[in-house]
């Protein structure tokens, strides 16, 4: 039996990348501040790109991991208007960040719905976990000013993403998930409110910008 592989397209590929890169740097210029070709918008950019910018395309691709698994056709596409408002929006200091979805073709009924849109906010619960762990880690044995303002940073905003996608509305995750079942749903609701309780306790350095 060979093991399942992820299918990617071409086109597909092309989307994730473009949707990686401009949430990334739109979020380097919220927290920096603005654009600018200098060496601190760099390492605001590569910051995002670790921390953001993973969180949001992990989260779409266990979607894509677990559709495909169920034998359905998935792939991702950039939402480009989205992605245009949220670069725009980052010079005026927040962010509405919808980069985009993943399609989903094929037999898909309520509970298989529910497993595939609860694997994107549970793969930021898993995230925020390990940038709480990094922390924690780098506190103790090595405390690197950055390494521990990067993992806060980490941990807070895959927290959020979690417990954004968890709110129960409509075209979120949270809708289908307690759809299919209300027992996961509350599991996940409250892992998600306490990854984000975790990232507020102790001294959070600031990031190097």
């Amino acid at each position: 039996m060979h093991p399942f592989r992820m299918r990617f397209s071409h086109v597909e590929i092309q989307h994730l990348l473009r949707a990686w890169v401009v949430i990334s740097l739109a979020f380097a210029i919220l927290n920096s501040g603005g654009f600018s070709l200098t060496l601190k918008f760099f390492i605001a950019a590569a910051i995002s790109a670790l921390t953001v910018g993973v969180g949001f395309l992990l989260h779409e691709l266990m979607h894509k991991y677990f559709a495909q698994k169920y034998g359905c056709r998935a792939e991702f596409r950039a939402f480009d208007f989205m992605l245009l408002i949220a670069f725009v929006m980052s010079f005026f200091g927040f962010i509405f960040a919808a980069p985009g979805g993943v399609f989903i073709q094929g037999n898909v009924n309520a509970a298989r719905s529910g497993r595939i849109s609860a694997a994107g906010p549970l793969t930021n619960i898993v995230l925020a976990a390990i940038f709480i762990g990094t922390k924690l880690i780098a506190g103790a044995f090595y405390p690197s000013h950055l390494l521990l303002s990067i993992a806060a940073y980490g941990a807070t905003i895959n927290a959020w993403l979690a417990v954004f996608n968890m709110l129960p509305f409509m075209g979120l995750d949270g809708s289908k998930v307690l759809f299919w079942s209300m027992k996961a749903y509350v599991a996940l609701i409250v892992l998600s409110l306490v990854m984000m309780v975790l990232t507020s306790l102790g001294q959070t350095p600031q990031l190097p910008y």
